[in-house]
């Protein structure tokens, strides 16, 4: 007996997504399904090109149909950002669907360096990536992108972010003298940031746009809660206390100006030595400890490899994602956990049901 369109449609009623625990019929991720006899073609809209669990959704919808007697089943994934709607109703930008703010309660963490590479792994599953580099007094994106001595460009009045390593970026370091300290008062630090941020920069259409903070729990990171509804901050920190303390007391700024925290990440985790040998010169695990005790997710650790540093001096981050494995995998994981974070925060809204005729 052929196979109708209801039955399919019951069927994968019974697919959860394995983050929201809803449907994914009620959340809105198939798109299309076509039956012809016991063959079944279904189009599924992911919710990001980094879904970290496309696989197992994939698996689950290959058993629900073959369960009501599909003989073959033809699954096609896609894959479209969704965006936050606080960000999405904003008039600021309102061409960007998602923005992450990157903080550390403490300075020398790898905040940037975190920064960079989710920013670059991001663009490298499929999505439209921008990074800006909102430390203001230390901007460190001109050498970890390779734009030393690369001035911005401008159509008009607004400047135009670089378009380097898949990823459109923007830093003060590109508009003031190499090397040149900004020893500014909270004021102009505050309309700087506000200025590049929105105001002069012509941001493309994104999926994300990730901003690397400045340390700390003053004048910038306020200024960009209170500008823009944002999806939400990643919080960097090393393992020791010390670190982990100012961790913290960044992670409750967020929360207390009601900026969700999607996630904590452990830099510099252990050192893996030459021999393969693993060393926890700070103390492994402390920040995944630090993020169960707050109740926030953990996404990951990355540990101390020489590979990291020299592509960090090198501005070239890609290699970081296609040489030492183990420092692949464990940008890859950090990745899609934030993925899988935002997904979460934009998918908790009811969405409307499918209906296929």
């Amino acid at each position: 007996m052929d196979l109708t369109q209801e039955q399919v449609m019951s069927a994968l009623k019974t697919v959860n997504d394995p983050e929201l625990f809803k449907d994914i019929v009620a959340l809105n991720m198939v798109k299309e399904v076509r039956v012809d006899g016991r063959k079944v073609w279904v189009h599924v809209e992911l919710t990001t090109p980094a879904c970290p669990l496309k696989d197992v959704i994939k698996k689950d919808v290959e058993e629900a149909l073959k369960k009501i007697g599909a003989e073959q089943v033809d699954l096609e994934l896609s894959a479209k950002t969704r965006g936050a709607a606080i960000a999405r109703n904003s008039n600021l930008l309102p061409q960007v669907k998602n923005v992450i703010a990157v903080g550390a309660g403490k300075g020398g963490v790898g905040k940037s360096t975190v920064s960079v590479n989710l920013a670059v792994g991001l663009a490298r599953s499929g999505a439209q990536v921008g990074l800006m580099d909102g430390d203001i007094y230390g901007p460190s994106m001109p050498t970890m992108l390779g734009l030393r001595g690369v001035p911005a460009r401008a159509r008009g009045p607004k400047i135009m972010p670089h378009n380097v390593h898949g990823i459109h970026a923007i830093t003060i370091g590109s508009l003031v003298e190499q090397d040149k300290p900004l020893i500014w008062r909270g004021p102009m630090a505050h309309g700087a940031f506000k200025q590049l941020f929105a105001d002069n920069t012509d941001w493309p259409e994104l999926d994300y746009l990730v901003v690397d903070l400045p340390p700390g729990t003053g004048d910038v990171p306020l200024t960009l809660c209170q500008l823009l509804p944002l999806t939400g901050a990643v919080v960097v920190a090393t393992p020791q206390q010390v670190a982990l303390d100012d961790a913290i007391r960044a992670a409750r700024m967020f929360l207390q100006l009601e900026t969700p925290v999607l996630g904590v990440v452990e830099n510099m985790s252990y050192f893996v030595a030459p021999d393969g040998t693993e060393h926890d010169i700070f103390g492994r695990g402390g920040a995944e400890r630090a993020a169960q005790s707050l109740g926030l997710p953990f996404l990951g650790s990355i540990p101390m490899f020489t590979e990291l540093r020299i592509n960090s001096d090198a501005g070239n981050p890609h290699a970081n994602f296609t040489g030492n494995p183990k420092l692949s995998a464990a940008l890859e994981s950090m990745v899609r956990n934030l993925a899988g974070q935002v997904s979460l925060r934009n998918l908790s809204t009811p969405t409307p049901e499918l209906t296929v005729s």
